[in-house]
């Protein structure tokens, strides 16, 4: 059974929407990163285990090919389409719904695990989420997350978009990068959770900045949506800088642009 949007997320689903298909390059760019994540929530066969914010399912199918039985929720419906095909194409039978981070639609406790690789620090309203998490992962039971930090090559590739962006409504919404504190991680989760970090270093690879460009602008919900909006004038702009950013990072093989994030691990408390 698919979960209902939130009235403020919507806008933000149709977003996500746009990438579609092509948002697997993107989890492809951060596959070491999910490697790390999954590495350290450690799955067992048999377990329950929720990927909250699954995108294509890249993750989902990394966990299910350990042997837990997977479900996969995810704001984007077509998003959900494409990893449900994925899934299939490659024999993993994992579940996927179209669900809310804030108000996802299972019991108290349903999942031995949750993850989410740099999926839920998203979510506009963050209290919510973390109670979310709380809720559905059972005492005893686990999380594991990625967040890229606040101040990581990530981010800065997000400042490079901001002056390009319409104004924030008022007030602005909490900048998903709060969740590269663990101060602030601890703030959201510590109330439910024992909490460990531990931090990493993904390596995002492509031929130039160029390639970069087409892999965003194609596959990247925001990107994708935030050229399209633009007129032509301010496009060309807004490409330039972008590929004049991940050039910057230029080896003699093509790009490689480090960028910083946190994997947390947490146990539920009884």
């Amino acid at each position: 059974m698919n979960g209902e949007i939130e009235p403020h997320n919507l806008k933000s689903a149709a977003v996500l929407k746009s990438g579609s298909a092509e948002y697997e390059e993107i989890s492809n760019g951060i596959s070491d990163s999910i490697e790390h994540c999954v590495l350290r929530l450690n799955p067992k066969p048999g377990e329950k285990i929720l990927d909250l914010a699954t995108g294509t399912g890249w993750t989902s199918r990394v966990i299910a090919r350990r042997g837990a039985s997977v479900t996969g929720v995810d704001i984007g419906a077509d998003l959900v389409a494409t990893a449900t095909r994925r899934a299939a194409a490659d024999g993993l039978n994992i579940t996927y719904e179209i669900g809310d981070a804030e108000h996802l639609p299972f019991e108290d406790g349903a999942f031995d695990a949750v993850i989410s690789t740099c999926g839920v620090m998203f979510a506009s309203r963050p209290e919510a989420a973390a109670r979310e998490l709380g809720r559905v992962c059972r005492k005893g039971g686990r999380i594991a997350l990625t967040t890229w930090l606040s101040d990581s090559n990530l981010f800065k590739m997000f400042m490079i978009m901001k002056p390009y962006m319409p104004p924030p409504p008022a007030p602005a919404p909490p900048s998903p990068f709060e969740w590269g504190r663990t101060e602030r991680i601890g703030e959201l989760l510590a109330g439910a959770f024992d909490l460990k970090f531990e931090k990493g270093i993904s390596f995002y690879r492509e031929p130039s900045g160029e390639a970069a460009w087409v892999t965003f602008s194609n596959g990247y919900g925001p990107t994708k949506t935030l050229a399209a909006n633009l007129d032509e004038g301010r496009r060309a702009e807004l490409r330039r800088d972008f590929i004049a950013f991940h050039d910057g990072f230029r080896t003699d093989l093509g790009i490689c642009v480090p960028r910083e994030y946190w994997v947390t691990l947490g146990t539920r408390r009884a």
